[in-house]
């Protein structure tokens, strides 16, 4: 950065790190390392896709953190919290109020209208909704004349629109989404992007979503690619074409390896 420059304040902060972060599952000559001391941060207000051959490890990565697995070693913080020292209570509290998540599968109840899944979480939260943002959510989602239809009376795209007003719908200071086109057909899926990329550009949240789909990373203002348990490698302002060859380097890396 030039001396005469100005910083801009959403890149200098940070909504979620992980430092040194391990994570083995079993023990002795079984253990498997899923993630071999990751160190990575997320800006606040951007839209971060993290990408990796199977078993790169970037669900776990994303699970841990999300407060969904516990570190082995190493720290994840979000905003100013280190959920390392957390209690179950806290994590649930945190989880609840400053983390949305947004899935391969929908996750929504079957009993409950589309309005009812969006506010599920801040009604057993005890939290009132903010009107004004939640109808400016569900206007940019186009879901205003879908409230009242249950879950089997929309499409898988609606159902995933509906997940993604949910995620938004408490203003939480970070939005994880794994694998959130993964059943979705290609213009499905474009909307939902669509409404990721909205999130950050027009409501300044933070996205940090894991894919295999190189269109949905084009969506992205930023990539971090993982193999074996370690970040190999970053791209900024990627497009469907840059991601598909740097994943074709990584896959070429694994090949030679095996």
């Amino acid at each position: 950065m030039s001396a005469h420059a100005v910083p801009d304040p959403t890149s200098e902060e940070v909504a979620a790190r992980a430092v040194n972060l391990t994570k083995t599952y079993g023990s002795g000559e079984t253990a498997v390392t899923a993630l071999g001391g990751v160190d990575v941060d997320f800006a606040r207000g951007e839209f971060t896709a993290i990408m990796g051959p199977s078993g790169s490890g970037k669900s776990t990565l994303m699970h841990c953190l999300a407060g969904l697995d516990a570190a082995s070693s190493g720290s994840v913080v979000i905003g100013d919290t280190d959920l390392t020292g957390l209690s179950d209570k806290q994590m649930t509290a945190l989880r609840r109020d400053r983390i949305g998540f947004v899935f391969q599968s929908f996750n929504l109840v079957p009993t409950l209208t589309a309005l009812e899944n969006i506010t599920l979480p801040l009604d057993i939260a005890g939290r009132k909704v903010n009107q004004e943002w939640l109808d400016s959510v569900l206007t940019r989602l186009g879901l205003t004349d879908r409230l009242g239809h249950r879950p089997s009376e929309l499409s898988g795209g609606q159902q995933q629109r509906v997940a993604c007003a949910r995620a938004l719908a408490g203003q939480p200071e970070i939005i994880f989404g794994d694998e959130p086109t993964g059943n979705l057909d290609s213009h499905s899926s474009g909307e939902v992007l669509s409404i990721l990329r909205a999130a950050v550009d027009e409501f300044r949240q933070t996205v940090v979503i894991v894919t295999h789909d190189p269109r949905a990373a084009g969506y992205a203002d930023r990539v971090v690619f993982l193999a074996d348990g370690q970040i190999v490698d970053e791209l900024r302002e990627p497009t469907a074409e840059t991601v598909l060859d740097r994943m074709k380097g990584l896959d070429d890396r694994a090949r030679v390896r095996s």
